[in-house]
């Protein structure tokens, strides 16, 4: 999609600094937490699509926070082996990225606010929270190996429950855990990208958790944090929904295969194949889990 060129701050510049292929992250918590209601007899379409469009949006915003700012710190540099960025290939310019991200955030916020008449005013505390953070994952916590809490916060437990409590009015004990291993199978797409990323972001000073624990650490943690994230939706169970216990667990084959992929390629642009699939294994997780909440 990037071998031709790509005219500066032209609508293709803004879709591949948008990242398309980082949504699904967007979309798998509010499907589980959208599923998890439903099982439950409860469904309203207009907060489950205002939750979705919020959460895209975040993440749009998240990304054009992570380019602007990797870049203005020398991350984004010709050793980099993600995929290219938009203000280190000349896409988007400064001043352009910097009104984007103005814009993203503000048109996140009106989307979201409409969730109070819904949710109540704990709706805009929330919101609040997801934009300060946004802006912390890349300017500050990322760097101190702290973004993969942050991905078990805003991109498990709140958007889950969030979803959840949007639809139903309160919060199960099932959805807290079920929101959990959802934050869980979604680390798993961080902990790939800094793991390709350690040596880069070693030198460049960004001190990740793959880089605090090393390489063979950061394969097992992949590892189990699906197997882990499968574990928690046996808690299905207690409640007789034995099918959302059950499907999960296909989502290991695919995992497994990605985590031997890793393991073996251990450096290179090749683990750029194993984050597509990483992406699209939690996407899986989410799919089986929902039919099974569903069923």
């Amino acid at each position: 999609m990037t071998n031709t060129i790509v005219h500066p701050n032209s609508p293709r510049a803004w879709l591949l600094a948008a990242r398309p292929k980082t949504l699904t992250g967007a979309a798998v918590p509010v499907m589980v937490g959208v599923a998890s209601a439903f099982s439950d007899g409860y469904f309203q379409l207009i907060p489950a699509v205002l939750c979705l469009l919020f959460a895209f949006l975040m993440q749009i915003d998240a990304n054009f926070i992570n380019d602007y700012f990797d870049f203005r710190k020398g991350l984004d540099d010709e050793k980099r082996l993600g995929p290219k960025r938009a203000c280190a290939e000349g896409w988007i310019t400064l001043p352009a990225m910097q009104k984007g991200i103005v814009a993203t955030t503000l048109l996140s916020c009106i989307t979201g606010l409409p969730l109070v008449y819904y949710g109540g005013w704990t709706m805009i505390i929330l919101g609040i929270c997801c934009v300060v953070f946004c802006f912390l994952y890349t300017t500050c916590m990322a760097r101190l190996g702290l973004g993969d809490l942050l991905v078990l916060v805003f991109f498990g437990l709140v958007p889950v429950c969030a979803t959840y409590y949007l639809q139903a009015g309160t919060v199960s004990p099932l959805v807290w855990i079920l929101s959990l291993s959802c934050g869980l199978v979604i680390d798993c797409l961080l902990v790939v990208n800094n793991y390709r990323d350690r040596d880069n972001d070693r030198e460049g000073g960004k001190i990740t958790l793959v880089v605090r624990i090393g390489e063979k650490a950061s394969e097992q943690l992949y590892l189990w944090l699906g197997i882990c994230a499968v574990i928690l939706c046996q808690a299905s169970w207690f409640t007789d929904e034995p099918a959302a216990a059950l499907l999960p667990v296909c989502y290991l084959v695919p995992h497994f295969s990605t985590w031997r992929h890793i393991v073996r390629l251990k450096r290179g642009k090749g683990l750029n194949k194993a984050l597509g699939e990483t992406a699209r294994n939690m996407f899986l997780f989410a799919l089986l889990l929902s039919i099974g909440l569903i069923l």
